[in-house]
């Protein structure tokens, strides 16, 4: 479905949580999210409805984010209920990886594709500082675990002011080492208007976006830097998507009514 500016829209990215066991700098707070009760999430089965009806208007690439959706009660069998959607081509996941080792293999069996691991860092110091505790050995693991059962692997580092050059050679060289491929994200708030500076491969150019995104607790949004955002009507998934796709913008500015964990990037 194209959108009023005559971008294709295709890429479907579902946040299913926005908990998470770590604690990064630039996505969490240091506390974590607030208490919510079950029934404010959308269940699996209303997930999958929406991803079915998506199709229904020319999606094919689906995105699994959080928080961390390996903390997702029955991910696996999300993972299968989308997958058997047969429109779907392409279905990733994006995980810090801690878990990783646990689900890859089932995971690969229900159908996963891909993941992308989110690593910003080699070193074990500043890995435990950026995410606040976390043990880079268990992402290492997830790493093993992703390549092992055949997933196509693409790490995510998010470049920050004081990420030193030789971080970003490391990652590159160990990436290499791998036959991985190394995405690197401009560190960037929601609440600081988009810049238009590609130095990195993220964020993306605005011009050729394709993607909306589905919050856990049942909204769509038609642009991350967007306060825009529409209540999924279960009774009319369709409209609420062509409504969605309608309302983006033609670029990103600010969003100041959801944080990063809620969206899932």
């Amino acid at each position: 479905m194209f959108d009023s500016y005559k971008r294709d829209i295709t890429y479907l990215r579902v946040s299913v949580t926005d908990k998470c066991n770590l604690r990064c700098v630039y996505c969490m707070p240091a506390d974590g999210v607030p208490p919510r009760k079950h029934s404010d999430f959308l269940s699996l089965e209303e997930i999958a409805s929406v991803v079915r009806a998506s199709t229904e208007l020319g999606f094919r690439k689906v995105r699994l984010t959080g928080g961390e959706p390996l903390v997702k009660k029955g991910i696996v069998d999300l993972v299968g209920m989308i997958k058997s959607i047969p429109a779907v081509q392409v279905l990733g996941m994006t995980t810090n990886g801690v878990l990783l080792e646990t689900f890859a293999e089932d995971l690969r069996r229900a159908g996963l594709d891909s993941v992308n691991i989110s690593l910003d860092t080699l070193d074990p110091d500043r890995y435990r500082a950026v995410t606040r505790g976390g043990d880079i050995r268990c992402t290492l693991e997830g790493i093993e675990a992703a390549v092992s059962v055949g997933f196509a692997v693409k790490i995510n580092t998010v470049v920050m002011e004081d990420t030193p050059a030789e971080d970003i050679d490391a990652l590159n060289d160990f990436c290499r080492s791998k036959a991985l491929s190394l995405q690197l994200i401009n560190h960037y708030s929601l609440t600081r208007e988009k810049l238009d500076r590609y130095r990195f491969d993220r964020p993306p150019d605005c011009r050729t976006c394709n993607r909306i995104r589905l919050t856990a607790d049942g909204y769509l949004k038609p642009c991350l830097h967007s306060n825009l955002e529409i209540p999924v009507d279960r009774n009319n998934i369709v409209q609420s998507l062509r409504e969605t796709v309608s309302a983006k913008p033609e670029r990103g500015m600010t969003c100041t009514n959801r944080s990063m964990m809620e969206i899932g990037g």
